[in-house]
């Protein structure tokens, strides 16, 4: 766009605190939310967020989507799928598999895998600041067993033996491991698995929609570089395009994914008896936690929920939207210095 661009870094979480960062600035096309596939399944999961991911921001344009990689802890006793199916199938609930946090993609995607295989496996969340950083660290101390990860975080410890690769997570092999298999391919005979970490661009709620133009056609523009798409193809990520429309259908359809798959959690919590421990609240002061539905016996994981049809959807006005889815878990706010359209 011919101006500089000022990079500040929001990590933490759960990438819940750029977002938080950016539903407050001016609408005024100068602050940016860059973040991750976790913008949209958050809403889903995370409890008394303090804004809407489908509400306050405008979905702008994807910019990349790159496979992450299944890994094992040298501890854990199954060094392929196959082996983590038939060793949780013989101890439900005992596998325990960790991630950046609750709602993020490496929540997701390993809650999407275990309705797939139809397997029982433990969530143990990162409670550190560090993100994937407390995740890696997790395994290998044998506080979990396996996760969904960067590629790029745990080359060094795939090298030295320290972590088993199980597989990536998208249709085709990556780029940087090409000896690692797919979990398609490591699944069951016709086992289908494509589950992308992608990356996206989003702006406050009332941005003016020529702004919002703008942004979206530098950022595709952007993505036709040639240099750029070398550059892509050599970290293993492929540009994502998408019209402005496009992708906010694209959100709606994988926040309503990651609704499902908290729908399914919650009911497996229930017949289970155990219960998820609340983080601490971030909502602004005053406003009122909501209840669970009336007659529940259970504690639903981080999201109070109303019940809309077969699904359980996030309480308010997020329910209504829903009813018409590296270190990686840092989420970045560009601020812009770009100058706007006359009469933007």
């Amino acid at each position: 766009m011919g101006h500089p661009v000022t990079l500040q870094n929001q990590p933490g979480a759960g990438s819940t605190v750029g977002p938080a960062v950016v539903a407050t600035s001016p609408a005024d096309g100068y602050s940016v939310l860059v973040s991750t596939s976790a913008h949209a399944y958050g809403a889903a999961f995370a409890l008394d967020l303090p804004y809407n991911p489908l509400e306050d921001f405008v979905p702008v344009a994807p910019k990349t989507k790159q496979p992450y990689v299944f890994v094992a802890g040298s501890h854990a006793g199954f060094t392929n799928l196959a082996e983590l199916i038939s060793f949780a199938s013989a101890r439900p609930g005992s596998i325990r598999f960790g991630s950046t946090g609750v709602g993020t993609a490496t929540h997701v995607g390993v809650e999407v895998l275990k309705r797939e295989l139809g397997i029982d496996v433990k969530h143990v969340p990162a409670q550190g600041e560090e993100g994937i950083g407390d995740t890696i660290d997790g395994i290998l101390a044998g506080a979990t067993d396996f996760a969904m990860a960067p590629i790029a975080i745990t080359l060094p410890h795939l090298r030295e033996g320290r972590l088993i690769p199980l597989g990536v997570t998208t249709a085709r092999r990556s780029r940087v491991i090409p000896d690692t298999v797919t979990i398609a391919e490591a699944g069951p005979v016709g086992f289908r698995f494509d589950f992308p970490i992608w990356y996206g661009t989003w702006v406050p709620s009332k941005t003016p929609p020529e702004v919002v133009r703008v942004l979206a056609e530098a950022i595709r523009s952007a993505l036709e570089d040639p240099q750029l798409r070398d550059w892509l193809t050599e970290h293993d990520a492929d540009p994502f395009d998408m019209s402005q429309s496009e992708f906010a259908m694209f959100m709606r359809r994988e926040a309503d994914m990651a609704a499902r798959i908290a729908t399914v959690g919650s009911a497996l919590e229930c017949r289970s008896g155990r219960r998820h421990r609340r983080p601490a609240s971030n909502r602004p002061a005053g406003q009122p936690r909501m209840s669970l539905p009336a007659g529940s016996d259970c504690q639903l994981p981080r999201q109070s929920v109303r019940v809309r049809g077969d699904r359980l959807l996030p309480g308010g006005a997020l329910s209504q939207a829903l009813s018409g889815r590296h270190t990686v878990t840092s989420t970045a706010v560009n601020k812009t210095t770009f100058s706007p359209p006359a009469g933007c």
